[in-house]
């Protein structure tokens, strides 16, 4: 006799999401001598940060793993509030509603399908980039504005998009003669976008861009990642 790993049964693929969260759940948060199917409704924030750091290099394939900025940005998400301090989300518990039931404010999507989304967008397009630490991902647009504010016109960063569910965006800075600065977000590029034409063409192609966030020339940072038939068909 052998206890399995959780097995959800699914009759469209709609529901497949829902599947995953519900065994991720499951492996993550169970008892070894548990009452079958029993899981606990909470759990520490701080398991559950470690639980999304594995399933995230398990699934893009990657060593590099999400950092204390991510989870802050994360829980920000998860609990709906931006005035905690990373101490404060240490000694919170999530629960299962929080994770894949509850509708994220002013979202059509949960928690768990929004990172599931990037989750899928970077194992299919974005794992280089991501290894290479070229992504800052997980960090908000308000903060996002308080990091470029300050920075030359062209500095540029990239994070996952919080409006759409697999998609990341360039943000930039446009410094006026004046010297005022105004941050703009670029339509979030999808899994579908950027198998036509790569992160690193795009980037490449956006003349506006000159400098990875905090002062890397593009080229430097991306050239890489460029594809050497375009470049040779300058």
């Amino acid at each position: 006799q052998v206890l399995s790993l959780p097995i959800v049964v699914i009759v469209h693929g709609n529901q497949d999401n829902n599947a995953k969260a519900t065994v991720l759940w499951d492996n993550a948060f169970s008892e070894i001598d548990r009452v079958p199917f029993v899981v606990a409704e909470r759990v520490p924030w701080e398991k559950m940060c470690d639980t999304l750091n594995l399933k995230f290099m398990a699934e893009v394939q990657t060593t590099k793993g999400l950092l204390q900025e991510h989870y802050f940005f994360l829980a920000q998400k998860i609990f709906n509030d931006h005035s905690a301090s990373f101490e404060d989300f240490q000694s919170r518990s999530v629960s299962w509603a929080q994770f894949n039931k509850e509708i994220l404010p002013g979202r059509g999507f949960t928690f768990w399908q929004w990172f599931d989304g990037v989750l899928d967008l970077t194992k299919r397009c974005l794992k280089s980039y991501w290894s290479d630490r070229l992504i800052m991902g997980f960090i908000s647009k308000q903060y996002v504005c308080k990091l470029l504010s300050t920075k030359p016109d062209g500095t540029f960063l990239l994070r996952f998009s919080d409006s759409e569910i697999g998609g990341v965006t360039i943000a930039h800075v446009i410094r006026g003669k004046d010297g005022s600065s105004q941050v703009e977000n670029i339509q979030p590029f999808s899994a579908k976008d950027l198998s036509i034409r790569s992160l690193g063409d795009r980037i490449r192609d956006l003349g506006q861009l000159r400098n990875l966030y905090p002062n890397i020339p593009k080229d430097q940072a991306f050239g890489s990642h460029y594809n050497s038939e375009w470049v040779g068909a300058e």
